[in-house]
């Protein structure tokens, strides 16, 4: 346990707070108002703008800037805040904004992220844990990002979309509309394509599980049932899967819609 190591280059505010054993790399700025917890690091030309809150052992690397304000016409310099968990690798040039009033004036980071170059995540988005945005990913704002859900390189989330857990959003996709726990989407803009198979296997799923969502995908999609009607098929068939009931969940409780299937049916093994 040791004091903050910062570089005589670096402008740290007065009013900040940084844990113990902190590293503020050459030219990083970090304003006042601002939290950083212990074995952080804040490498060279980064920028911590204020009003922004981080635990333990994140690193936000060169050129990255948290904490700035919205890009919201509706801001006018209101104090909102942004707050970031523990563990989290944010890369060179990621830019996340803090919240607005009409977002309950907080974006919210969880821990263990990786959030690569170029990432861009906007005001009021709350992106939970072990989440992986790949590099020039974009969140608009108010966008819900859930555990294990991995954003493709290059792709665009539309504001208020909500992505399920373990979901899969292949490369280059634009994502309008939902995408629900355990569903691969790609494209733009986005359908969904299958489960998320390899989500599936990594997580250890047992094959009955397996099973389970490649038929949730068939009957949700393709069944040609109403919606509602098709759920229930699913939760009496399948209801003792806590996976295929987060999954339900998800669906019925969507307001934007949940993405639409591709036109023609994947056939699955």
């Amino acid at each position: 346990m040791g004091a903050p190591q910062i570089h005589p280059s670096a402008f740290v505010d007065p009013g900040a707070k940084l844990g113990d054993d902190v590293v503020v790399g050459p030219c990083a700025l970090i304003e006042g108002d601002v939290v950083i917890g212990a074995r952080s690091r804040i490498d060279a030309f980064a920028t911590v703008k204020r009003y922004t809150s981080m635990g333990e052992d994140n690193h936000v690397h060169s050129y990255a800037l948290v904490g700035g304000e919205p890009q919201d016409l509706k801001f006018h310099g209101e104090v909102t805040r942004l707050v970031i968990g523990d563990s989290n690798n944010i890369r060179e040039f990621s830019t996340i904004h803090r919240g607005t009033e009409d977002g309950a004036g907080e974006t919210r980071i969880g821990s263990h992220n990786l959030i690569m170059a170029y990432v861009h995540v906007a005001h009021d988005c709350v992106v939970k844990n072990h989440i992986v945005m790949s590099n020039n990913a974009t969140l608009a704002g108010h966008c819900f990002v859930d555990d294990y859900a991995i954003i493709g390189g290059l792709s665009a989330v539309h504001q208020f979309v909500r992505i399920g857990s373990h979901a899969f959003v292949g490369g280059c996709s634009g994502i309008d509309q939902d995408l629900p726990p355990w569903m691969l989407a790609v494209g733009n803009r986005a359908t969904v394509r299958s489960p998320n198979i390899v989500g599936l296997r990594r997580f250890k799923a047992s094959l009955e599980l397996l099973s389970a969502f490649k038929q949730a995908f068939r009957v949700t999609w393709y069944s040609g049932q109403p919606r509602p009607d098709a759920l229930m098929q699913l939760e009496a068939e399948y209801g003792h899967f806590p996976e295929i009931m987060e999954f339900l969940s998800f669906v019925r409780e969507s307001k934007r819609g949940i993405l639409p299937a591709e036109e023609r049916k994947k056939i699955l093994d």
